[in-house]
């Protein structure tokens, strides 16, 4: 018996239509090109550039970036060992787009570098509604710009994508990790805290205590929540250069009309965070509520071998989580690509004919449509209803006889003859098309 292969759990195929995998629903090609390429304008209007990196890296860049003791690298890496050489599917892109900046020098192109990027990435986790295995994200760096403009503009596109697509119901918060002086302290100051309860910690936070304390904040038990309200607050450690740079973010934030939350527990589960950090979440996703966040990353280039930090920041998303908000929120989705004509051809000399006269009308930028089978009239009639075609243009012997072609618009039933020669402007005109 013939081996049948499906798609590996965690993963699934974007296909012409709306499909279903694992229970969950995957909008079709049309819907992810649309997405893709309303996102590519925002970014456009912020005068972003794109960039992308390969979706092998080495291992060491991005335990080196992310952070060796966060859950991606420790638990959730999908890692190629070839030879000595150790590669990993990128768990997430903004590791490999400072490589990609500090290798070809990105820097002596002059000015702060603005680049977005979309793609898959990997994760070895357990899958479940809206988070894969392998994912698609989108997002963006600023790389080179130190002023807390940088930041309000950052989060102001992030809000401005969700918005064109009518994602609305959500919710920023905003926090400030301050420089490495400064969680260095509040690290110790927290773990000194913590360190007598202990024994009422996670094993997982336990872990934490001693590693990086820090994440004890991102916590979702509530009996470790509860702890930590009376833990020291991180705003309080702030140093007067960090604190006057949040206060800045926070009023250009107010000059835009973008509203926000302060809330002390954000961290982000990535090392290379610092200063400004923020997340956009909705409550129409349920308990998963996070659409997008991101932060302030200055030092991440010297951990990846830079002589001098780098200012930057940054934000990241999942396509899935976008579509799921979309869904949330009734957002319609397009559909099919549907030809503007689709051609019935009645007898031998008339297919001949039209498979000529469809790669003409292709050529001068019409979505033409015919019959690749040999099938009667009725049948390809059924087939130009199945594509939802504008107009169907029916041509026999009597039709190339006359010079002219009978053409019907699918919409309103009514039919006209058209001269061959007049077919190209007539579909064009008629469809919105111009020459």
């Amino acid at each position: 018996m013939a081996q049948s292969f499906r798609t590996i759990r965690g993963t699934f195929d974007i296909l012409p239509d709306t499909s279903t995998s694992e229970g969950t629903s995957i909008p079709g090609t049309p819907a992810w090109q649309y997405v893709e390429s309303r996102i590519r304008e925002i970014m456009r209007r912020y005068d972003f550039e794109e960039v992308r990196t390969p979706i092998l890296e080495e291992t060491e860049l991005i335990a080196r970036g992310v952070g060796a003791q966060t859950d991606i690298v420790s638990k959730e890496m999908f890692v190629v060992e070839r030879g000595d050489s150790s590669y990993v599917l990128r768990p997430e892109v903004t590791a490999p787009v400072v490589r990609a900046y500090l290798q070809h020098h990105l820097a002596q192109r002059g000015g702060v570098q603005k680049l977005y990027y979309i793609g898959p990435c990997f994760r070895a986790e357990s899958p479940q509604k809206g988070r894969y295995r392998q994912f698609h994200q989108f997002g963006c760096e600023v790389l080179g710009a130190d002023d807390a403009r940088a930041d309000a503009e950052m989060i102001s596109l992030m809000i401005a994508i969700y918005r064109e697509f009518g994602i609305t119901n959500t919710r920023l918060r905003i926090n400030s990790l301050g420089g490495p002086e400064t969680r260095t302290a509040y690290r110790e100051a927290l773990r000194s805290y913590l360190q007598p309860h202990a024994e009422e910690l996670t094993e997982t936070s336990r872990k934490r205590l001693a590693t990086n304390p820090l994440r004890i904040l991102d916590t979702k038990d509530e009996g470790e929540r509860r702890l930590l309200a009376g833990a020291p607050q991180l705003a309080d450690h702030l140093d007067e250069v960090d604190r006057l740079h949040y206060d800045q973010v926070q009023r250009y934030l107010d000059d835009l009309g973008v509203a926000f939350v302060e809330d002390p527990y954000l961290v982000r589960g990535l090392d290379y965070y610092g200063r400004t950090t923020f997340e956009l979440e909705s409550d129409d996703l349920g308990a998963q509520s996070a659409l997008a966040g991101g932060g302030r990353y200055d030092m991440l280039a010297t951990e990846l071998g830079a002589k001098q930090p780098v200012p930057a920041i940054g934000f990241a998303a999942g396509m899935e989580r976008l579509f799921l908000a979309m869904s949330a929120a009734g957002v319609e989705l397009p559909g099919r690509h549907v030809p503007d004509a689709f051609f019935v051809a009645l007898g031998d000399d008339a297919a001949h004919w039209v498979f000529r006269e469809a790669q003409r009308l292709r050529e001068v930028g019409l979505h033409v449509g015919l019959d690749l089978k040999g099938r009667s009239m009725k049948a390809q009639m059924r087939e130009a209803n199945r594509q939802e075609a504008r107009r169907v243009v029916i041509v026999g012997s009597d039709e190339l006889e006359r010079g002219k072609v009978a053409v019907r618009d699918m919409a309103s039933g009514e039919q006209e003859d058209i001269a061959l020669e007049r077919l190209a402007d007539y579909l064009r005109t008629t469809t919105g098309e111009t020459a």
